[in-house]
């Protein structure tokens, strides 16, 4: 990814934290904030040009997969 992110980047974050959020019923602020602090979000950035080619459902699996090795639990 490059260092900048553009609007299509942005887009797509957005819209998987929204979606993080639906799938675990939190607030997206809560979803966002969850997704910092057990690297979902880094993960996002670091895997983004393999991330974005896959389907809502193995994205949302890798980010829960992600946060539970990093110290998260079931949301």
């Amino acid at each position: 990814m490059k260092n900048t992110p553009n609007k299509k980047i942005v887009h797509y974050f957005v819209t998987c934290i929204v979606d993080f959020a639906e799938k675990n019923d939190i607030s997206i602020k809560e979803a966002f904030f969850y997704l910092k602090k057990y690297n979902g979000i880094r993960f996002l950035m670091e895997n983004y040009d393999i991330e974005h080619t896959l389907s809502k459902d193995d994205t949302l699996d890798a980010l829960t997969r992600v946060t539970r090795q990093n110290g998260g639990s079931t949301v």
